[in-house]
């Protein structure tokens, strides 16, 4: 029956069905804008500076340069994401990553071991430095970010220890195999891509992928639905090490010798990209992908400003920044999941 009473209710009902078309649209634009953002900024980046600079940054060899030789970068920064998810701080990776380079130097040049053995007991220290750190962090529960920051510097003090001079000469096999070009790139990009595609196919659809997430999101509660907690912070810190040691092997095959001081360059741009990938494509958790397309964001930006004749001090300004707004994206990014 009609009542003139109910009038004004009805037109409110067929206002706000009105706005509810224009509200999914403006929350899915936010959801493509907050899940791609970077990847758009990145393109803008690259027009931008391909309009001031034609010649000299708009070119195949420049982009050649830029993909190819971030791949000891790109391993590193997927590495620190196994830690990172399941809670943790490794601040120790570019002591590991350190300690295998001097190894393979060390091991192969000056003691004149073949390549592979040598290769074994690079990647094997990190294994190693992986339960050290897992033993302190998970068995007796110190802080990782404290322990971590400990056995970086102990690792980096070892490893000039083992070999403080440059050593060239590393061996052509390791040399030829990761610089070898493959359609235009060298092996060893297409070998750090191809950990990143593997480690994104873990994350996304296996259960140990989502259990390394639950485990980040609350230990307890993971607990309680019978999840092994502590084997699984453990395997994340061993996963990061063992990672960043493979990336030494890389480093040296990449230079062709080994060099001690520059390990410790690597530390900052592989958390700065961590972060910042964890703000795209699935944006408040850390991801392959959003690693990747951070990594060579970053390293775009740094070129571009170099072309232009910022050099020397703009690499740490742009890694440094990057870093702080990329914790505070992901952590605003958090805030709004709630």
């Amino acid at each position: 029956m009609y009542s003139p009473s109910k009038v004004p209710a009805l037109k409110e009902r067929i206002q706000v069905s009105d706005k509810v078309p224009a509200l999914r649209e403006r929350i899915q634009f936010s959801d493509l804008l907050s899940r791609f953002g970077i990847l758009i900024v990145w393109l803008v980046i690259i027009a931008v500076f391909s309009i001031l600079q034609p010649d000299t940054f708009f070119t195949g060899s420049n982009f050649a340069s830029i993909f190819g030789s971030q791949a000891v970068l790109l391993m590193l920064t997927i590495g620190t994401l196994f830690s990172l998810t399941v809670g943790e701080f490794d601040l120790s990776v570019a002591g590991a990553l350190g300690l295998s380079y001097v190894l393979i130097g060390w091991l192969n040049v000056v003691q004149g071991w073949p390549i592979v053995p040598a290769i074994v007991v690079a990647i094997g220290s990190g294994v190693l430095v992986g339960f050290v750190n897992a033993f302190f962090v998970v068995r007796l529960g110190v802080p990782s970010i404290i322990v971590t920051l400990g056995s970086g510097t102990l690792l980096v003090g070892l490893a000039s220890a083992i070999n403080d001079k440059v050593v060239s000469g590393v061996s052509d096999a390791l040399v030829t195999i990761t610089r070898y070009n493959l359609v235009g790139l060298p092996v060893a990009f297409w070998g750090a891509l191809a950990l990143t595609l593997a480690v994104w196919y873990v994350y996304r659809y296996t259960p140990l992928g989502r259990y390394l997430y639950f485990v980040g999101a609350g230990r307890e509660v993971s607990r309680l639905a019978g999840l092994r907690v502590n084997a699984l912070r453990a395997g994340g810190l061993v996963a990061t090490s063992t990672v960043s040691a493979a990336a030494g092997v890389v480093l040296a095959g990449s230079l062709g010798s080994v060099d001690p001081n520059i390990a410790n360059s690597y530390l900052l741009p592989a958390y700065a990209a961590a972060f910042l990938g964890s703000t795209a494509f699935t944006p408040g958790r850390f991801n392959p992908l959003g690693s990747f397309i951070a990594v060579y964001f970053l390293i775009t930006g740094i070129t571009g400003l170099e072309i232009l004749g910022y050099s020397g001090w703009i690499a740490d300004v742009f890694y440094g920044g990057s870093l702080v707004i990329a914790v505070t994206l992901s952590k605003l990014v958090s805030l709004r999941k709630r």
